[in-house]
This record gives C-alpha cells, sequence and structure tokens, in this order.
C-alpha cells in the first residue's frame, strides 16, 4: 500500500525519493567527468576553490569542501606531489600553512574547470533556462527550509 500511494503522489516521502536518485544520478555524472580530467573529486575541489577563492589555510579549505583533516591532508599530499599546489606558512601566523596554487596548477584548472562547467551546463541544458530558473528556485527553498529544522524534528514537541 505504501509504495503505491508513494509513486502516485507527490508527498514529501516521494519527492526526497526523486531528489535523492537525481542527485545520485548527477553526482555520477559530475564524478565521472572529473575523473576523465585525472582528478577525484575532491581533488578537484581543492583546485577550484583556490581558483575562485584564492590561496587559504588548509582548515578553510577543508571546511568549505567537508573534508576531515586528515582527508585533506592526504588531498593537499597528492595535489602537491603533482606540481599543482604549495603549502606556504602564513607570515601573519606561522602555526597556520596557506595552500597556493603553482603556475601548473592555475593553468591545470582553469583548463580542466572549463571542460567541467561545459559537461555540467550540457546536462542542466536539457531543462528550459526556465525550468533551470525554477528548480534553482524550489531547490533553494527547500534547503533553507532543512536548514532550519535540524534532525527532522517538524513536529516534534520541543
Amino acid at each position: 500500500m505504501l509504495r503505491l500511494m508513494v509513486d502516485a503522489d507527490s508527498s514529501g516521502l516521494h519527492l526526497w525519493l526523486v531528489l535523492w536518485k537525481a542527485y545520485s544520478a548527477v553526482q555520477e555524472y559530475a564524478l565521472a567527468d572529473v575523473e576523465r580530467l585525472g582528478f577525484g573529486l575532491s581533488d578537484f575541489g581543492i583546485l577550484e576553490v583556490l581558483i575562485h577563492k584564492g590561496p587559504l589555510p588548509v582548515n578553510e579549505i577543508g571546511a568549505r569542501m567537508r573534508l576531515t583533516s586528515g582527508s585533506m591532508t592526504a588531498a593537499v599530499d597528492r595535489l602537491e606531489r603533482r606540481g599543482l599546489v604549495e603549502r606556504r606558512d602564513d607570515p601573519a601566523d606561522r602555526r597556520t600553512r596557506v595552500v597556493h596554487l603553482t603556475s601548473e596548477g592555475l593553468r591545470t584548472i582553469e583548463s580542466g574547470f572549463g571542460e567541467h562547467s561545459e559537461a555540467m551546463n550540457a546536462l542542466g541544458e536539457l531543462l528550459s533556462e526556465e525550468e533551470r530558473a525554477e528548480a534553482i528556485r524550489l531547490l533553494k527553498k527547500l534547503g533553507r527550509a532543512a536548514a532550519a529544522r535540524p534532525g527532522g524534528l517538524w513536529n516534534k514537541p520541543t
């Protein structure tokens, strides 16, 4: 009975299932494209943060990427071995290490980000401009509502 109801309605549960499946499919598409460029998702994400935000402390990149300290260290080590980033001391705080793109890293991410943007735009263009705008508006609305109600505490007494 529940299965039939979920398939036939527009309930919040059905919305969540469709959103989950769509997110998983888009994530797989994005990951395959990033891997085609020769990167894992976290390495590519770090380079992307650096090209858009400039040099940042390791812990700030980790917070933006939602990576643990250990995962950040491993990712920056990989990128450093490839000559794409370098760690430098922060002149204002010697305890802080700042990650900078190297000239090779800048060339690599400029090219890679451009290609990845094209791939993601091609997928998005399966929807019309109006559909994309509406999807963005609705997903932001849903995201804000979920963020305002952490833990699914919709109707539980406080």
